[in-house]
């Protein structure tokens, strides 16, 4: 190969394995190249249970039930234009004494935002939240768990601590039936609990087209396995309660 051939090659190379690892650092849930974003400790009895995209109509509501029924406390991220549309609904997740975070004002991907809109969606739904709930929030969640570092310096600077997920149920997608989250869900758990990992688990109350997005499927799927978690030893805890201890 002549020289300036393999200089290219290597430059290449070079190239795409630079881009590969930013993309891993901005798109896989655990990464901490760009920055830390809390995940779960190694107490494999624990688990958190984390909602995102709501205040949504009756699923947020039942859940609520569902949660009281069990005595466990959640995380809620919420997108902060839908919180200024269900205040009611905001309140009662606090009220009932469930973790609030930001899940920005208008859900976009932040990754690819500029610094300008970056800030507005981070600030914006902090104050949504906290003229809603009367609270500060402490805790915050990227669209998709996308980030690049200015974002979790952002984050810092409003005294949020980011948060992602090591299991996801995929509760989103239109098919996804209660049996296949919770299968999902129980894979997850066990794979966490094999390696020694509490489970920080991703799950949906709303969805970020519009309030009123049917999420009973996840609402159900939360229900069964708290049911099953009665004869275990889980203990159902949140961020928060690992950032303390």
């Amino acid at each position: 190969m002549p020289p300036h051939a393999a200089i290219t090659a290597t430059a290449a190379t070079i190239i795409t394995a630079t881009a590969g690892l930013t993309t891993f650092a901005a798109l896989s849930p655990q990464s901490q190249l760009f920055g830390p974003i809390l995940i779960a400790p190694r107490r494999p009895a624990e688990l958190a249970l984390t909602y995102d995209d709501g205040p949504n109509d009756l699923c947020t509501e039942r859940l609520l039930e569902i949660l009281a029924a069990h005595n466990v406390r959640a995380t809620f991220f919420m997108i902060g234009n839908f919180v200024r549309q269900r205040p009611a609904i905001a309140r009662s997740v606090a009220a009932a004494g469930h973790l609030i975070g930001n899940h920005t004002m208008t859900h976009p991907w932040l990754a690819w935002q500029s610094a300008s809109r970056i800030s507005s969606e981070l600030r914006d739904c902090n104050v949504a939240l906290e003229d809603t709930l009367g609270q500060p929030i402490r805790y915050f969640r990227p669209r998709h768990g996308a980030r690049r570092p200015f974002i979790l310096r952002t984050a810092k600077e409003l005294g949020l601590t980011a948060v992602n997920w090591n299991v996801m149920a995929g509760d989103w997608q239109s098919k996804a039936t209660s049996a296949l989250i919770l299968n999902r869900l129980q894979r997850g758990i066990g794979r966490n609990r094999r390696t020694g990992a509490s489970s920080n688990i991703l799950l949906h109350d709303g969805g970020h087209l519009g309030i009123g997005q049917n999420r009973m499927p996840t609402v159900e799927a939360t229900a069964q396995l708290l049911d099953l978690s009665r004869s275990t030893r889980t203990v159902f805890l949140t961020p928060e309660d690992w950032l303390a201890s």
